[in-house]
């Protein structure tokens, strides 16, 4: 039996189209259906890594744990990372393909992925019972239509049901939705069985006239008013990073002050999302020097371009700044690329990021990279390896790197015993200065709140002692309260009944 399709375009980036697939892959996993997420491409610098070490979508991931599903890259068999200006790395099920320009992607890749996907798409419809589509942008981009495998090509082939999603607190909600149904085809209007409305904020009734006006002048139900939540689910799309997460911490508003430099190139940017569940806890996303401040904890992020985002830290000042920092205490935390950066030396000998050559880190820990062709992509368990942490903590998270590191000298130590025998990252011998290539390496909350603790204690400040949550509880309590507030705002028995008929 043929699984039934369910697909969430937007009109837009960014207006929730992820949020969504993740409520709807946990409220009819409620319901009892073996439901999966998909999206055949997606363009995402925040990825996850599946069991098997293939690399996905970071949404993809996210949806597959709310729908209580096992993550696969048939799930999103197309990843594209951008690395510089109009080239991408092309990942073909969770593998590096190649690098490859916007305009030969375009001209000579994209049909050449159709098989690929519908092979993806075959094996789900036969294993499932309900798969929830993701669709990518807008599905009315006139210049891209011809050849966007994301949107309604993927709502022909699999017989979908189309909800379109529309962000009101953007403003030009109604426009943005009379004017995608207008660029659409019949065919493809006709699939569009519903509307939502998404992060409304207000007076409910206020709306109630534009509803009805909507509704006569498309000829299709609004099947929700979705109110804005702040929830703590991971974000894929860098666009996220201008949320108010981000916005509201300044420097004197909370005990703990933890700032994250914006690469031009950030990846993984997530990886500092359990930082906003610590009590009393700011985080700030710097874009320059003056904004930087007195952090008591910096963090150095992942990059999908080390050499470049580090001669663009170099070259807005952020070198000079981050010593003196060093100088008066201040604990630095870099992570993948982050790590990277800190070294002495990065090498690229096959030009696998970019033009190739050498570059000079940071130099605040005694390592040197060697980037290499092949790329490590794993879930990975360690021990933490120093006493400065508490020695022998079982930590988990997940590779995703071109390259090695090695310590040079012994002015420190590797910071993790990995279970498969290899050591990862490095540490001073005091503890100040930490690199890892572990994504998610915060996750682990209570090496989280350690490092919290610390913080305050440097301080003079209580240590908090209030029960730690693990990871898994607090993603499984945020897919629960996604999944309740979406189903109290929709009619879901419209959307069950758009299930049941075909175009």
């Amino acid at each position: 039996m043929t699984a039934k399709a369910l697909m969430i375009q937007g009109t837009a980036s960014d207006v929730g189209k992820s949020m969504i697939c993740t409520a709807f892959c946990r409220i009819f996993s409620d319901d009892g259906l073996k439901v999966v997420p998909f999206k055949s491409q997606n363009m995402a610098l925040n990825s996850f890594v599946t069991i098997d070490g293939g690399e996905i979508g970071r949404a993809q991931g996210v949806q597959a744990e709310a729908a209580r599903v096992i993550a696969t890259t048939d799930m999103n068999p197309i990843l594209l990372k951008p690395k510089q200006d109009m080239v991408s790395e092309v990942i073909v099920h969770g593998k590096h393909f190649m690098d490859m320009s916007a305009t030969s992607y375009r001209n000579n890749f994209v049909e050449q992925a159709m098989p690929i996907v519908e092979q993806s798409i075959h094996k789900l419809q036969n294993e499932y019972d309900l798969i929830v589509l993701e669709g990518a942008g807008s599905p009315a981009e006139i210049n891209l239509k011809d050849r966007d495998i994301a949107n309604m090509r993927m709502a022909h082939a699999t017989d979908a049901a189309v909800i379109l999603v529309a962000d009101i607190e953007r403003g030009g909600m109604f426009a943005s939705i009379i004017g995608t149904l207008a660029l659409l085809d019949d065919s493809e209007r006709a699939r569009v069985k519903g509307i939502i409305i998404n992060k409304f904020r207000g007076m409910r009734e206020l709306l109630d006239d534009g509803v009805e006006w909507l509704e006569k002048e498309t000829g299709i139900p609004v099947l929700g008013i979705i109110p804005y939540i702040d929830i703590n689910i991971e974000a894929e799309d860098s666009l996220a990073l201008s949320s108010l997460r981000f916005k509201k911490p300044k420097q004197d508003e909370f005990e703990i002050d933890i700032a994250m430099i914006r690469l031009p190139r950030i990846s993984n940017f997530t990886d500092v999302d359990p930082f906003f569940d610590e009590p009393e806890v700011g985080v700030r996303l710097v874009r320059n020097i003056k904004e930087l401040g007195n952090p008591d904890l910096l963090i150095i992020p992942g990059t999908k371009n080390t050499i470049e985002d580090l001669q663009w830290l170099k070259d807005e000042g952020f070198e000079t700044v981050i010593h003196k920092l060093v100088e008066k205490g201040t604990r630095i935390f870099g992570i993948c690329g982050g790590f990277q950066m800190l070294g002495h030396s990065l090498q690229d000998p096959h030009a696998v990021e970019g033009d190739g050559g050498n570059a000079v880190g940071l130099s605040l820990l005694p390592v040197t990279t060697i980037f290499n062709k092949v790329k490590k992509t794993v879930q990975m368990t360690g021990k933490v390896s120093v006493d400065v942490f508490e020695k022998d903590m079982e930590l988990t998270g997940y590779e995703i790197h071109l390259g090695k590191t090695v310590i040079e000298n012994e002015n420190c130590s590797p910071f993790l015993a990995l279970s498969d025998g290899r050591n990862d990252g490095a540490v001073t011998k005091n503890g100040q200065i930490i690199g890892t290539y572990f994504h998610g390496i915060f996750n682990n909350r209570e090496f989280t709140r350690k490092i919290v603790n610390e913080l305050r204690f440097k301080k003079g400040l209580d240590p908090i002692d209030q029960k730690v949550k693990t990871d898994a509880e607090r993603r499984e309590a945020a897919y629960q309260l996604l999944a309740d507030h979406v189903r109290q705002n929709i009619d879901l028995e419209k959307v069950y009944r758009m299930l049941q008929t075909t175009i």
